[in-house]
């Protein structure tokens, strides 16, 4: 039987380990005990010399004082150098005293008369006197008959003064070494601790970095931050991120494409970058709820807000503007549709009443009919056309007067009206015109003598929009609310959300250094005026304007 491969042995891999938690526990013990490695040598560099200098400093102050007594000075220059002389016995005594190694007492031709062993008294020392007899006190690490030692050595003088020898003190330098040697368990002792303690913080620390980090190595972190990166500049939604103080501290590509900003937003407060407005207090929670709408420049957005753990929040932004034109269209075509209904239902009540005069030969009175209803027609639109000479906006009124008879609602012209064809942006202006008149359509609905009335003035470069109903009114205290985006008093349709007619026209004012505020018309109802400053264009200029050449196209322009 053939025998199935063994898989090869796996390769020891020597290296950090690959959770984060186990790399900074690992990192901070190495720096821990690098820390108290090093300190550990730079206490242990000088101790050793240090305890060299004291022991010096000692041998020479025993020297001292041993050359400071007189009495030795009187033995060295009054008796042999003997093993029982007088200068041998003070010696050891001093010896035995302060547990020095020796102390040599010589004269001027560094002849002994004093040392440790008796039969080395009368020879000369092994080491240069020189200096002491020439009257130095020296310090020094030397090596003599005794070994190794830490020495002093001091001019020995006579009561006069005068340097009659010298006396050379040793202190054992296995002693000094021996206390070095103590010295360093200690030492390992508190550096252990003080590595125990570092340790210790280490772990804590690590395992504080660990819950931080939901335990994901280094390269999970920066796969993830890599893969927000282009998640967030990819998805076709805005992302703003704020910290706990409101601040913006991150924007995706389409936020800064929504919003109008740039980078120069990040790092400042939601107020300092959108200004005041519907938007900002969305974008800041001072406005709750889900999928909010609101209006920024022309776009219309829809806006979510989720809190972060850390006091901040991420706000998603979703362009609704495509959305709401749409709906604009849909309800454009309705009304259209609602139009030609109404057009279509009066032309067959003309057509039978035609048809019975025809039939009952009442042939004159047939011919006027027709004349009558053709000239009626005729005058509106020819009245229309007459005071508004932009054909968009004319078109658009046109169709609204159909669609308002078929309510029951009389739609008419200020005898004031006039614009002239010199409109800048006439579908901005036919976006104002039919929120406004829809509007007043759905209030006066259902009012006996329902009745709406439009006035375009134009004044100069100015053009003043006002558009009078004889519906309820709107109360003083809820004048500036309509404007807000979202805010409405009827049920929004399937198709889309209301509350942001009347904000888009003030918008589409403002934008064009105008205004759109509302008032009590006179004799009751609404009055709504619109301002735009800049409206129109010089009278040596041609508009540009496109005009389609199918009347139901221009009207289909009313609401958008």
């Amino acid at each position: 039987m053939g025998m199935s491969p063994t898989p090869p042995a796996r390769r020891l891999r020597l290296g950090l380990p690959r959770r984060m938690f186990a790399q900074v526990l690992l990192m901070q013990v190495a720096i821990a005990a690098g820390v108290a490695v090093l300190a550990t040598g730079l206490f242990l560099a000088p101790l050793s010399d240090q305890l060299d200098d004291q022991a010096m400093r000692r041998a020479l102050a025993i020297a001292q004082t041993t050359a400071a007594q007189p009495q030795i000075a009187e033995d060295l220059v009054g008796t042999p150098a003997t093993a029982a002389g007088p200068v041998q016995r003070e010696a050891e005594r001093i010896q035995v005293a302060t547990k020095a190694e020796y102390i040599v007492v010589m004269d001027r031709r560094g002849v002994r008369w004093s040392h440790p062993t008796p039969s080395e008294i009368g020879r000369l020392v092994s080491t240069d006197p020189g200096q002491a007899l020439a009257g130095h006190e020296v310090m020094q690490i030397d090596s003599g008959t005794l070994g190794r030692t830490a020495r002093g050595k001091v001019p020995l003088r006579d009561g006069d003064g005068k340097i009659v020898g010298a006396v050379s003190v040793g202190i054992a330098y296995d002693s000094v070494r021996a206390r070095l040697l103590h010295a360093i368990p200690g030492l390992f002792a508190y550096a252990g601790g003080a590595l125990a303690v570092g340790a210790l913080a280490a772990w804590l620390i690590s395992r504080r970095v660990q819950r931080q980090t939901r335990d994901l190595a280094f390269s999970d972190i920066s796969a993830l931050l890599a893969e927000r990166e282009a998640m967030l500049h990819g998805i076709r939604e805005g992302v703003v991120a704020l910290d706990r103080g409101g601040r913006i501290r991150l924007l995706n590509d389409e936020a800064r494409r929504l919003l109008g900003i740039g980078d120069e937003a990040v790092g400042r407060s939601l107020d300092e970058a959108l200004g005041d407005g519907r938007t900002t207090d969305v974008l800041a929670g001072r406005v709750t709820g889900t999928d909010l709408l609101t209006v920024c420049g022309q776009r219309v957005l829809v806006a979510n807000r989720m809190p972060t753990d850390d006091g901040g929040a991420v706000a998603t932004l979703r362009d609704h503007t495509e959305l709401e034109q749409l709906g604009r269209e849909l309800d454009s075509t309705r009304g259209l549709i609602d139009a030609l209904r109404a057009q279509d239902h009066e032309h067959a009540n003309r057509m039978h009443t035609l048809l019975g005069l025809l039939e009952l030969e009442m042939y004159d009175d047939a011919v006027e009919f027709v004349g009558e209803v053709v000239g009626d027609h005729r005058a509106t639109a020819e009245q229309v056309a007459e005071k508004i000479q932009d054909p968009l906006l004319a078109a658009l009124l046109v169709g609204k007067a159909t669609v308002a008879a078929e309510r029951g609602v009389a739609l008419r012209l200020s005898d004031h009206t006039g614009l002239p064809n010199r409109l800048i942006d006439s579908r901005g202006l036919v976006t104002i015109v039919g929120n406004l008149v829809d509007n007043a359509l759905d209030a006066v609905a259902g009012t006996p003598h329902a009745r709406v009335e439009v006035e375009l003035r134009a004044e100069g470069r100015t053009a003043t929009l006002r558009v009078r109903d004889t519906g309820p009114g709107i109360p003083e205290e809820q004048r500036e609310l309509i404007f807000t985006e979202g805010w409405s008093t009827k049920e929004p349709p399937a198709h889309r959300e209301r509350g942001i007619g009347l904000s888009l026209v003030r918008r589409l004012a403002e934008r064009q250094g105008g205004s759109a505020a509302v008032g009590e018309a006179a004799g009751g109802g609404a009055e709504f005026t619109v301002v735009l400053p800049e409206a129109l264009a010089a009278p040596d200029l041609e508009p540009a304007l496109t005009v389609p050449s199918d009347p139901q196209a221009v009207a289909e322009e009313e609401s958008r």
